[in-house]
């Protein structure tokens, strides 16, 4: 990076008729689009022939060469060293002879006020994000502390620095343990979270870092939107200010999308860009309730195979010509909604959904009388958020709750979409490859893996496959006496469900084992319950939220005991989840052990790989042997079905997004 001129990228680049500053977002033409793709090919290729460590390594050396001098300095003499660090990074930009300076500076600070000390490999990550790269680091390398060194050498540049995370108790976490760190070297800090006054927000998005959620974070870039719809054109801004009036920016809380850093980047530009950001008012529910019951009782009574179809992996009902005759029988002579041949069939048709492919304690849970939903990726509630179309309200009127408002959509945004807005994006995660060519291709960002501070000395037990569920769970419980009971090592085992956490746990309390059960109904909890998973014999349940964001440190004696062991009772439908849930154990060269014991009956097989499941199934009934490479092969073909379903409904969601602005542009309201 030449210059921090870069930052601000060139002016042609830069979104005009904007509030404030932001990338200008614009389609890339064929050739552009052919010479991504060559580039992105081309990576891998001069990754083997130049090491991307080596590259890396150049910042330590860096930075060690001011080490001496930062650690003789006083408190006093390193607070002068950082107001001519603002000086410099303003004038000479982010040379890597000036960011190794910034980086000693920062990590002399952290030693100071939070008693650590930034590795050789955290300064490498800092260095691969201050680049704008996806930095791939292990599960426990310390990303969240690496970030710190990007952050505090941007801020004091005089640009606002973002750090998103997945949620607000990471967020709220993060701010108040750096803290201390930004504050030392005369940096503001602020925390955005659910339920903050706009002023607050606004006072937040001030200083020079905020940590926030990507939702809260796409949810005040919306309400920034909406609230200029109309009018948030330079003319518009300009007659505001020559009239004399209020300034119009006062309404918002943003002050501009200039550098960001997303932290488990992989959750949040893969996993949750499936579903597309609505910012909603709600209307009114009257009258709603005997529709949404008449349509399920209608779509009650109809048979599958003959009345409908369902695909399982498009979670899609389809109404056959029988069942559109039965529903018009059905109809006939209840008028409103059910006279309209259209608007029938597919009430009825969602009404299916919600019957037969949305279950409780999987796809959401009923909590004080509320449906809320489940994210599947995390296994986290998403209070706030609803399913469009009625097919919320008719989940509601299944499980006897009381129905709430429709909601209108006032304005709707992709995550891909929104970070592609930042003159600069970084990210970190712990898992990226499986994902390279995806967040290459839609964020532009490359991906550097990290090389590990410790040697890894995680064992893999490779993987048990079980005919049946039932089968499964006794294995899993056999894993856990063997293990907790009489080895007295702490076991961790990741389920997909809130539904598979707590039958796991139902055979756990039958055999008297004792242990915690953290799923969606319990995410309040999630951190103590985590924190304590590294004890001697203590057995932890938990859904794949236990896989982000809080470290599971091993209590005295359990390292000499052989670590933590990891048990994985169900393949996710992508493969960077399973090893997330690996990742907890053998972190910062740690001992730990991990091992998959999975069924034929997962969902994962049922859905995605229904023909060969069956199959081996049948197989193993006739008494065959089948080797690992069998069920291998079973797994790699249903995951990558699962993982090419969810990259189409991204893309679809992306493409419907930006034709959705063109339209408004073209009516003259914008988005």
């Amino acid at each position: 990076m030449a210059s921090s001129t870069v930052l601000l990228a060139e002016h042609d680049e830069l979104a005009t008729g904007r509030p404030y500053i932001e990338r200008a977002e614009t389609q890339p033409g064929l050739h552009d689009q052919a010479a991504g793709f060559l580039l992105s090919a081309a990576r891998p290729l001069r990754d083997r022939l130049v090491d991307p460590a080596r590259r890396l390594q150049r910042i330590v050396e860096l930075t060690d060469r001011h080490g001496r001098e930062m650690r003789e300095s006083s408190d006093e003499e390193l607070a002068v060293v950082a107001r001519r660090m603002r000086v410099r990074l303003r004038r000479d930009g982010f040379e890597p002879a000036l960011v190794g300076e910034c980086f000693a500076l920062v990590r002399e600070a952290a030693q100071r006020v939070l008693g650590k000390r930034h590795y050789a490999s955290q300064l490498m990550g800092g260095w691969a994000l201050l680049q704008g790269r996806l930095v791939e680091m292990e599960t426990g390398e310390g990303k969240t502390f690496a970030a710190t060194l990007p952050a505090c050498t941007v801020a004091l540049a005089g640009y606002p620095v973002h750090v998103v995370t997945v949620n607000d108790y990471l967020a709220s976490r993060d701010a108040e343990e750096m803290g201390p760190l930004f504050r030392f070297l005369d940096l503001g800090v602020g925390v955005v979270i659910q339920g903050m006054a706009q002023p607050d927000r606004r006072a937040a998005y001030a200083q020079s870092v905020t940590y926030c959620s990507n939702k809260e974070l796409a949810f005040d870039y919306l309400r920034d939107r909406s609230a200029l719809a109309r009018r948030s054109s330079e003319l518009h801004l300009a007659l505001d200010r020559l009239r004399g009036g209020p300034a119009r920016d006062g309404g918002l809380v943003l002050r501009g999308l200039y550098f960001c850093i997303v932290d488990e980047a992989d959750s949040v530009f893969i996993d949750e860009a499936r579903t597309p950001l609505i910012l909603s008012s709600s209307g009114g529910a009257g009258g709603e309730q005997e529709k949404y019951d008449t349509a399920l009782r209608i779509a009650a009574a109809l048979a599958a195979d003959d009345d409908f179809s369902v695909d399982l992996a498009e979670r899609s009902i389809t109404l056959t010509a029988d069942g559109k005759d039965l529903l018009a029988e059905q109809a006939e002579g209840l008028g409103g909604v059910w006279a309209s041949v259209r608007a029938r069939e597919e009430l009825v048709a969602q009404a299916l959904t919600a019957l037969m492919l949305f279950h409780r304690d999987q796809h959401y849970v009923v909590s004080e009388g509320k449906v809320q939903i489940v994210d599947e990726s995390t296994g986290r509630v998403m209070p706030d958020r609803s399913w469009e179309h009625g097919l919320h309200q008719l989940i509601e009127a299944k499980e006897g709750c009381e129905l709430t408002a429709q909601r209108k959509t006032l304005a709707r945004l992709t995550y891909q979409r929104l970070f592609r807005r930042y003159i600069r994006l970084a990210g970190m995660t712990g898992t990226a490859s499986e994902a390279v060519r995806e967040i290459d291709s839609v964020y532009g960002l490359a991906v550097v893996r990290v090389p590990l501070h410790k040697p890894s000395r995680r064992a893999d037990l490779g993987v048990r496959v079980h005919d049946t569920l039932a089968a499964k769970w006794d294995a899993v419980a056999d894993s856990v006496e063997q293990r907790a009971l009489v080895a007295q090592r702490p076991v961790l085992i990741g389920t997909r469900s809130v539904r598979a956490s707590e039958e796991l746990s139902a055979v756990l309390t039958a055999r008297g084992i004792a242990h915690a059960l953290l799923n969606a109904k319990q995410d309040k909890e999630e951190a103590e319950v985590i924190a304590r998973a590294g004890e001697p014999g203590r057995v932890t349940v938990a859904t794949n939220m236990a896989g982000r964001g809080t470290d599971i440190r091993l209590a005295e004696g359990v390292a000499e005991k052989g670590g933590l062991h990891v048990i994985l009772t169900e393949y996710h439908e992508s493969r960077r989840i399973d090893r997330q849930l690996f990742g907890r154990c053998g972190r910062q060269g740690d001992p730990g052990t991990c091992e998959a014991i999975v069924s034929l009956e997962d969902e994962i097989f049922s859905v995605y790989a229904p023909g060969p499941a069956g199959l081996l199934r049948r197989l193993r009934d006739g008494g065959s042997s089948l080797p690992g490479a069998a069920y291998g092969g079973l797994r790699k073909l249903a995951q990558r079905a699962a993982e090419r379903r969810s990259a189409t409904i991204r893309l679809q969601n992306l493409k419907t997004d930006r034709q959705l602005e063109q339209l408004l542009a073209f009516s003259g309201r914008g988005e």
